[in-house]
């Protein structure tokens, strides 16, 4: 009968757990192992990952995808350890090994952490401990990476805008149209900014409508040829009723960015986006619909974990399938 010797503690210390990195930066820190026995160890190794990956059921289909943003591996020594082929390491109880690692994430654009329905993009540090005659034993521990977003470039500082106008009928006899145009000031936002809305709506049916407007979050997983999206309001703000033969303006309605993830937009299989819808709801009709593509982008400075929690709370949430123009 084999009797495998236990570990008292083995586990993965980062020397900044709170940190969110960012491309090129080194995560450094250290395995710790105790013992309860004295215990002859080979060696003790390290496995970087960062891997994105969706999957769902389309039927009987299973649509499946990976694609990976990260891989290193290291065999760890002590500071005083023998360096001879066969030499091995005696750890005695009492004492507390540590084995620094450190490796440099790489540049460019990475995935940010994250976890929707389908897929999910994770970075962690897996520790193995080999001993003689004796199972393999493993630790992990995961660490947050956040892709930087930049909104100050030209091209997400520019205004955007768009304009709809749809007839209304009533039995097949025409009743008029209902128009909308719409214009924010930038495309580009971050978590806590305010949205400045400037809109005009015009009502020549003989309907009651009322205007709105939401942030909306999608997300879209790529896998097998096959794609998937699910969408979902965010928050959202509404105007007074319009009634026939009127028109109504806002200038500067205001909607706050709410805690969310930056958007995702370079990884090959999973994407998060948003937009800004601006509607028109239309009594027995389909409502009219402006959608104005955000990018939500990452404060500078990622040393703080605080906020790239709060944002998983929202990332993390019941997505379902929603489908925007039929929605009451």
């Amino acid at each position: 009968m084999v009797v495998f010797k236990k570990i008292k503690s083995f586990e993965v210390v980062f020397n900044d757990p709170e940190k969110v990195y960012g491309s090129g930066e080194k995560v450094a820190g250290r395995v710790i192992v105790e013992v309860c026995e004295v215990t002859r160890v080979k060696a003790v190794r390290v496995l970087a990952c960062g891997v994105a990956k969706v999957l769902w059921m389309q039927g009987s289909q299973q649509c499946k995808q990976t694609s990976e943003y990260l891989r290193y591996e290291d065999t760890l020594l002590l500071e005083d350890q023998p360096t001879g082929e066969n030499e091995m390491v005696i750890m005695r109880p009492g004492n507390k090994y540590e084995y620094k690692f450190g490796f440099e994430l790489p540049h460019g654009p990475l995935g940010t952490s994250f976890k929707g329905k389908y897929g999910c993009v994770n970075y962690w540090v897996k520790a193995f401990l080999d001993r003689p005659s004796q199972p393999t034993q493993e630790t992990k521990k995961i660490f947050e990476v956040m892709d930087l977003v930049d909104v100050n470039t030209p091209d997400l500082m520019a205004p955007v805008s768009a304009k709809k106008e749809k007839k209304v009928s009533c039995m097949f006899i025409p009743d008029g149209q209902v128009s909308v145009s719409a214009r924010i000031d930038r495309k580009g936002f971050c978590e806590g900014d305010e949205i400045s809305i400037h809109a005009d709506f015009e009502n020549t049916s003989s309907r009651i409508v009322v205007p709105k407007a939401a942030i909306v979050a999608r997300h879209t997983y790529l896998a097998n040829g096959q794609t998937k999206v699910l969408t979902q309001k965010l928050s959202s703000v509404r105007g007074n009723h319009i009634i026939s033969g009127t028109c109504a303006s806002w200038r500067g309605k205001s909607l706050r960015v709410q805690k969310i993830r930056p958007s995702i937009l370079g990884c090959n299989i999973l994407r998060v986006e948003y937009s800004l819808l601006i509607y028109v709801s239309v009594p027995g009709s389909k409502k009219v619909i402006l959608d104005l593509p955000l990018v939500i982008g990452s404060r500078s400075g990622l040393s703080s974990r605080t906020s790239s929690m709060a944002s998983r709370t929202s990332s993390e949430m019941s997505w379902v399938d929603l489908n925007i123009p039929d929605t009451p």
